[in-house]
């Protein structure tokens, strides 16, 4: 089957479905690739980069004539007129917002998959677009910050005084929210960020920024967005909105829901009392924005010199990255769909993630589908075990079975420290210390601190290696047999160690 490759015909519209290589892993997949002329201009993906990745650079009438186009926006009417019957069109359709458009891609009896429709699940992030637009339109949001802002974002002690760091202050904990926590947290401002999910806590303080607390009972999500408040959690952080906005000199604001307009969320009371200078970056401006005052793509200066930033292009003013994001997540949609590497497109409707993004399929409407049960919420113990396992897993140790335990242990600490003979009464000290240090210390660790303890942990097992080959020669078979099997687990721990410790580190490499 034929790829066709189209230049973006949205005004402004400076990214491309596809870049020089992605379309190489395409034809990977066995399919011919054309890209019309032009299209990757904006995006640093000039022709001659095309050619050289081994594709063909038509022209407009020979891209729509492919069996599958792909593009970033929504077809226009013209576009598709130019499609034909029977032909695929892979793009981004808000298709929950978008019936009209739906209804005129079923007249033409063509097959639509909606790359914004793919579901929030594990199996499908690596084709979830919005996430990855969202990632990069939340730095390029800080960028824009800084550049209006004028000022350093890191405080500084200099001969001349002391110039305090920026505060910034981010609404929404998502996958913009904390891209933009991160970007203003490198940069050295003070960040503090509120999200009415209480589950996203964790992830904001672990990119360096303070979770700002609300007194309301709020529900964990179930599906990872952020829902409607009610009246009363509206109530509830008002106050805190506008005691955080004031006293800002950034404000971040990424909060949406699915379907509905963007929540109004600073009022223009507030705007009114922030600081002369500083700067609102409103990421919901295409939904309505959640600030006073934005008006979507349009930079605003109010009276008091506050600047709101509405700009609704923030991902396509890194177009070469986000263009290889997005190439990407086709990409991976693709190698979804071509289980044969052969060629051929082939939807499986059995498919939770190919059902969920097909939108229209062979002039049949297919929205909305079925609906996929995920929670964002770590799964309780017995949602996730069967319930003839759950009932024989072992209950906690009663108060009265711990004390057991412990007057059993100093009753043997006590036996053999009166019978047994020197040095052994020393060495099981030793032993008993080390077993009750090494319960609390270990037990307290963070999992973030779990890569370094693997270290300290290789590094005992060394001792133990070492201990183990002095006493391997001794006489006694005894002896000779525990030097043995410790040296063993040892040398296991050791090695397993390292290479668990080198995967984790690779993670993080360039071109991993």
């Amino acid at each position: 089957m034929l790829i066709g490759i189209p230049r973006e015909s949205k005004q402004g519209e400076t990214l491309v479905a596809a870049t020089a290589k992605t379309v190489s892993q395409l034809t990977g997949l066995g399919y011919d690739v054309i890209v019309e002329s032009g299209a990757g201009e904006l995006a640093d993906q000039p022709d001659s980069a095309f050619v050289e990745a081994g594709v063909k650079v038509g022209t407009t009438e020979e891209v729509w004539a492919a069996d599958v186009v792909v593009k970033v926006n929504a077809p226009t009417d013209e576009e598709i007129g130019r499609l034909r019957r029977g032909a695929t069109i892979i793009s981004m359709m808000a298709p929950s917002r978008n019936s009209e458009l739906l209804e005129k891609l079923q007249a033409a009896g063509v097959t639509a998959l909606a790359m914004d429709a793919v579901p929030r699940i594990s199996r499908a992030q690596s084709m979830d677009v919005l996430s990855s637009m969202a990632n990069v339109a939340g730095y390029r949001a800080v960028v824009e910050a800084a550049h209006e802002f004028g000022r350093m974002f890191t405080g500084q002690v200099t001969a001349a005084g002391k110039i305090p760091p920026a505060r910034v202050f981010v609404v929404g904990a998502g996958v913009a929210g904390l891209a933009a926590i991160g970007a203003a947290s490198a940069m050295g401002a003070i960040v503090r960020a509120f999200d009415v999910r209480p589950e996203v806590a964790e992830q904001v303080e672990s990119m360096g920024a303070q979770f700002v607390k609300v007194d309301f009972e709020s529900e964990v999500s179930a599906d990872g967005y952020a829902k409607e408040m009610t009246a009363e959690q509206e109530a509830a952080t008002a106050s805190m909105y506008d005691e955080e906005a004031r006293a800002a000199d950034i404000v971040i604001t990424t909060a949406l829901i699915p379907g509905r307009p963007a929540p109004s969320l600073i009022g223009a009371e507030t705007v009114a009392g922030m600081k002369n200078g500083s700067v609102a970056v409103d990421m919901a401006a295409a939904n309505g924005g959640n600030v006073a005052g934005t008006v979507s793509g349009e930079r605003v200066v109010t009276d008091n010199g506050v600047t709101i930033l509405g700009y609704t292009d923030l991902a396509g003013r890194l177009a070469a990255q986000t263009s290889q994001l997005y190439g990407t997540n086709v990409l991976n949609l693709l190698k979804l769909t071509t289980p044969e590497k052969d060629g051929r497109l082939t939807l499986d409707m059995d498919d939770v993630v190919q059902r969920g993004i097909t939108v229209v399929r062979d002039g049949e409407g297919m929205w909305p589908p079925p609906a996929v049960q995920v929670s964002a919420a770590p799964a309780s113990p017995s949602a996730v075990k069967p319930a003839a396992e759950s009932a024989k897993e072992t209950k906690p140790l009663s108060p009265g079975a711990r004390i057991g335990l412990v007057l059993a242990g100093i009753a043997a600490f006590w036996l053999v420290n009166a019978t047994a003979p020197d040095p052994i009464p020393r060495h099981f000290t030793v032993l008993m210390l080390s077993i009750v240090v090494g319960y609390y210390v270990i037990g307290k660790v963070a999992h973030a601190l779990h890569t370094p303890l693997m270290s300290v942990t290789n590094a005992i097992s060394g001792v133990v290696v070492v201990g183990a080959l002095l006493q391997v020669a001794s006489a006694d078979g005894v002896i000779r047999a525990l030097s043995a099997g410790a040296i063993l687990l040892a040398s296991i721990n050791i090695f397993g160690g390292f290479a668990v410790t080198r995967r984790m580190l690779g993670m993080f490499s360039k071109g991993s």
